[in-house]
């Protein structure tokens, strides 16, 4: 393949919250230099030594939103950055779920590292100051139709906010709201037949009519914010469409904030349009699985360590 030539059939997809751990990339950077690089120019942007954070923890403080937001971004950059040391393959198509799609930007050439780094530390504590503690929760919802946990949110209500935040895969939904509406949806999604219905150990309920504040504030700081036109197709959670204009970049990054994330519409719609390898570039396998179970002939593959990315660059050069 020639430097820089984009195959088409291939999509990289970058993980949210929640893929996070102590350690994560370790083996990557013990052979790539360019990973600790990476975390060193967040760190700069940040004013604390990020890499430390994630090495060594405490994992509190890594699973602060505040934290988690900006130690995703950088790790799955970093991946990225040692897949474009290693191979001239790119894809033509990227995605990020939730958080991800910050990662996607940078990844795509549409938004500056540093810039994002700051970002999406200012996301997280809009996102965390939003809701106080205690008063928001999500929890995952396995075994249903999506129009019934969609249904059933909007029965329970009783005036508080409960809805689907995040169409994950084919019969798992992640739903998020003020904590006594979360209890009353769990109660009445097992009473219709839940394989599962549990809360998730998050505190900000992400992605529900909640954050609409912190998403006006947040507008303000994406006017801030130099938006170029991403090198790839890069398809967004909100409204599952490219954009290359960056005002309407800002807007779906803007609604999702309070917009469920639509995941399985995105990677059906890619996989629509001729894709066939599925590539998740940073820490975990979360999206691995999420995405085998909704475009389950196509190929799956993930980039986090020497191993994987060898697997990678030889299955793709097959």
């Amino acid at each position: 393949m020639n430097p820089n030539a984009q195959s088409y059939n291939l999509a990289f997809v970058f993980p949210g919250q929640g893929s996070q751990s102590i350690g994560m990339l370790a083996a990557l950077a013990e052979t790539h230099p360019t990973v600790e690089h990476t975390f060193a120019q967040a760190s700069e942007a940040l004013g604390f030594d990020l890499w430390n954070l994630v090495a060594n923890g405490p994992e509190t403080d890594l699973n602060q939103t505040r934290n988690t937001q900006p130690a995703m971004l950088a790790a799955g950059v970093a991946a990225w950055r040692v897949w474009c040391e290693t191979t001239t393959i790119r894809p033509a198509w990227m995605a990020g779920h939730s958080l991800g799609e910050y990662t996607a930007l940078v990844c795509s050439g549409a938004l500056n590292f540093q810039d994002a780094i700051k970002l999406v530390a200012e996301r997280g504590r809009l996102m965390q100051e939003a809701v106080p503690a205690g008063e928001g929760a999500m929890a995952a919802i396995l075994g249903l139709e999506d129009h019934q946990v969609v249904n059933t949110c909007a029965e329970v209500a009783n005036g508080e906010i409960v809805a689907a935040a995040n169409f994950n895969a084919p019969g798992q939904v992640v739903i998020a709201g003020a904590a006594a509406a979360v209890d009353r949806a769990i109660d009445a999604l097992k009473g219709l037949g839940a394989k599962r219905a549990l809360k998730l150990p998050v505190s900000v309920p992400s992605h529900c009519g909640l954050m609409e504040a912190a998403s006006g504030q947040l507008a303000a700081l994406l006017e801030n914010t130099a938006l170029d036109m991403p090198a790839m197709t890069l398809i967004h959670n909100a409204d599952v469409k490219s954009h290359g204009s960056p005002e309407v970049i800002r807007y779906a990054l803007k609604e999702q904030l309070f917009k469920p994330v639509r995941w399985v519409e995105s990677v059906k719609f890619m996989h629509e349009q001729g894709v066939t390898a599925f590539v998740e570039c940073g820490p975990g396998k979360v999206l691995l699985g999420l995405n085998k179970r909704i475009a389950p002939d196509a190929a799956h593959l993930a980039v986090y360590d020497p191993d994987t990315l060898a697997n990678v660059v030889e299955q793709l050069n097959g």
